[in-house]
Order: C-alpha cells, then sequence, then structure tokens
C-alpha cells in the first residue's frame, strides 16, 4: 500500500479548516447575492428590443416584467422547507445551479424560453433571499446586521453592473439581446463554484426539524412584512419601468439604461449607511422615514422634473431605496430571536411581501396603457410609499416577533 506523506493529513485538514473560515463562508454569501438581481434589472433597458423582436404587446411586457416577482413571493415560502430537508448549503447550491439554467432558458429557447426562464429565474431568486437571512442569523450572530448590509451591498452592485452592461454587452454581440441577457450566466456559474466548499464542508449544520408557532398571527411580524413588500414593489417598478419611463421622456434606451445602472450603484451608499445605522440603534423608525422620504423624492424628480436635473434625482433615488432594500432584510435578523424564527420571518416577509410587490408593477403598467403617458404613476408612487412608512414605522420599533420555535422529534446528527 502507498504510504501517504507524513503531512498530507495535516494538510488536509488545514483546507478543509480554510474553506470552513467565516471570511470564506462571507465570500460565497457576496457571490450568491451579486446574482439576485441581474435577472431582473437586465430585461428592463432592453424590453423595448425584446417586445419589437418577438411582437409584444404592451400588456404582454407588463406581463414579463410582473410575473417573475410574483414568483419570488409565491416560491419564497419553500425555502425554510427545502433548508430542513436538504440543508441550507446544499438548497443554495442547487437553487443557484436551477437560475443557471433559467438565464440559458430564457436567452436561447425564444418567445417560450424567455417567458419559462424568467418565471424559473424568479422563483430561484425568491428561495435565495430567503435563505440568505437563515444563513447570516446563524453564523454571524452579532454581526448580524453588519453582513445584512454588506450581502445587500453586493445585490445592489449586481442589479447595477446588469441594469448599465446589457445594452452595451448585447451591441457587442451584434444587437442581439440574447446574448445581451445570457451573459449573467456566467456570475451565477462562478457563484456556484465558489458556494460548492460550504456545502462539502458545512460549518455545524444541525439537520433537526422545527416549527416555528404563532408567526402569522404577531402584528409586528405583518409590519416587517408590509414594509418589505411595499419598499419592494417601488424597486420593481424602477427595474421594470424607470427606463422606459425615461426613454418617454427623450432618453435613448443606453442612456435610460445607464441612468437605472447609475441610481441602482448609488443604492451601495445607502446600503451601507443604512446597514451602520441599523446597526448602531435598536430603534429603526427615524431611518426608515428618511430613506422612504429620500426614495419618493427621487421617484417623483425622475418623473416630473426637467431632464436637466435628472441625474440629481437618480442619485436621491439610489440612496434612498438602497437604504430602504438594506433595512427591510435587516429587520428580518433585529425582529427575530434565532435563526429558526428568522427563517420563517424571512419566508413571510419576502413570501407575501414580494407577492404584494409584483401588484406595483402591474399596476404601472396598466395605468399607462390607459392613458397613454406616465404622469398618473405618481399616484401610484404616492400610495406605495405612504403605507410603506406607515408599515415601516411600527417595524420599526425595538421589539422582537413574538413567535416561538419548537424542536421537533427526530433524528438529529452534526457534521464536521
Amino acid at each position: 500500500m502507498k504510504r501517504l506523506p507524513p503531512n498530507f493529513l495535516h494538510e488536509k485538514t488545514m483546507s478543509r479548516t480554510a474553506l470552513r473560515a467565516p471570511c470564506f463562508l462571507l465570500l460565497g454569501l457576496i457571490l450568491v447575492a451579486l446574482n439576485l438581481r441581474p435577472t431582473l434589472s437586465s430585461l428592463s433597458p432592453m424590453l423595448g428590443e425584446v417586445s419589437i423582436s418577438l411582437g409584444f404587446s404592451a400588456a404582454t411586457a407588463g406581463v414579463l416584467t410582473t410575473m417573475p416577482v410574483l414568483f419570488l413571493g409565491l416560491f419564497a415560502p419553500l425555502a425554510p422547507i427545502l433548508a430542513q430537508r436538504f440543508g441550507p448549503e446544499r438548497t443554495v447550491l442547487g437553487v443557484l445551479l436551477t437560475l443557471a439554467t433559467a438565464i440559458l432558458m430564457r436567452s436561447s429557447l425564444g418567445e417560450a424560453g424567455l417567458f419559462v426562464g424568467s418565471l424559473l429565474a424568479g422563483a430561484s431568486i425568491g428561495v435565495l433571499g430567503v435563505l440568505l437571512p437563515l444563513i447570516v442569523k446563524r453564523d454571524f450572530g452579532r454581526q448580524a446586521a453588519t453582513v445584512t448590509g454588506i450581502y445587500t451591498t453586493a445585490l445592489c452592485l449586481g442589479a447595477a453592473l446588469a441594469a448599465g452592461f446589457t445594452v452595451p454587452l448585447s451591441h457587442y454581440f451584434g444587437n442581439d439581446w440574447r446574448m445581451g441577457l445570457g451573459v449573467w450566466l456566467v456570475p451565477a456559474m462562478v457563484a456556484a463554484l465558489f458556494w460548492w466548499p460550504q456545502v462539502r464542508y458545512p460549518r455545524g449544520v444541525q439537520h433537526g426539524r422545527s416549527r416555528v408557532n404563532s408567526l402569522l398571527r404577531d402584528a409586528l411580524a405583518w409590519q416587517v412584512t408590509l414594509y418589505m413588500g411595499m419598499q419592494s414593489s417601488l424597486s420593481y417598478i424602477v427595474f421594470g419601468w424607470l427606463p422606459s419611463i425615461l426613454i418617454g421622456r427623450g432618453l435613448t434606451p443606453g442612456e435610460a439604461g445607464w441612468v437605472l445602472s447609475g441610481s441602482v450603484m448609488l443604492q451601495l451608499v445607502g446600503a451601507v449607511a443604512a446597514s451602520w445605522l441599523a446597526a448602531r440603534s435598536t430603534d429603526q423608525r427615524g431611518a426608515i422615514l428618511i430613506v422612504m422620504l429620500l426614495t419618493l423624492c427621487g421617484l417623483f424628480g425622475c418623473l416630473y422634473a426637467p431632464l436637466g436635473t435628472l441625474w440629481g434625482w437618480a442619485i436621491v433615488l439610489g440612496l434612498g431605496q438602497g437604504g430602504a432594500f438594506s433595512l427591510a432584510l435587516t429587520l428580518i435578523v433585529l425582529r427575530s430571536r434565532d435563526s429558526h424564527v428568522a427563517a420563517n420571518l424571512s419566508s413571510m416577509a419576502q413570501g407575501v411581501g414580494y407577492t404584494l410587490a409584483s401588484m406595483g408593477p402591474l399596476a404601472v403598467g396598466l395605468v399607462h396603457d390607459r392613458t397613454g403617458n406616465w404622469n398618473a404613476a405618481g399616484w401610484i408612487f404616492a400610495v406605495i410609499g405612504g403605507a410603506a412608512i406607515v408599515a415601516g414605522l411600527g417595524a420599526g420599533r425595538a421589539r422582537y416577533v413574538q413567535a416561538t420555535s419548537e424542536d421537533l422529534p427526530t433524528c438529529t446528527t452534526l457534521r464536521s
């Protein structure tokens, strides 16, 4: 029998230890988060070209922007079930590969592939979005708010890159919108590659089953959910319709895409600032009020203000929306007593919240079809933004949801 080198086992142990280090897990979370928005923000700058190419009406284009968001909400409740059945790490890897498949489908299988791939991508993002707060709450403890801000920043970066570079990439590949959308397969596969060590060497994951009681009867849980849904609705209106609104005001598709990208890029600053404030205070009501007012001012400026001031309003919008989304995710972690409650609150907030959020882009499309212009969209912004402020002022209070987690009798193992 061939003898192993004397330092082989030591080197193997050191390799496992390095791959299980918190910094490597954080890198994996960042790469996963980078993939949670490109499939959504890459389509809006190309929507006009896609519609012309496939002969879509405005109503059909509206369905294409609305349905993926609806599927985010409908499939988010599956995340805790899958996590308890397969473990969070395996579930993240499997859903990342599903997301990559969806991106490939929508860029290569024609009209049917575009719709099916978009819906499958929405479902995948819904599950991944629920799992990340669970992992953060479980593995980062007291640093949960800071880590939430970090991966929220990565999420905003992914959205900005897709919004800004999809049109130039499609031009580079011969004005082919399919290639512009399909290139976002690459970061999904890179994230899956870097996440694989988390599956191979999990960080002491427990396989016991648990049940969380009384969450649906908790007023604070519903306030967190409604805040998540309302601020998300404004975000998906921006992702789905802001370029079209700006094109309607006289910008070219490329210019409109860059405005969206610039605004989303500024969400990085808003996300970091909001997470910094959230980590240093037990009460987030003041921060929520500030970011929602910035969001509404930015939206109204993009819709009504002179085009010469457009970039200023896009900056205000980005700062507000980055902060609003970061706080929404942070509230899930801060209002939960443990990782089981966090998983179920995340499922509720994102499942119900994104289902409600999908109504915003649909309403904007219907109002535009009815009026023939974008001016009436301001009323939609005001109603949704006002609801977000009311829910956020309740969710921002320094309290825990009253739901409790209960271990169910089952065999448990601890992997090393």
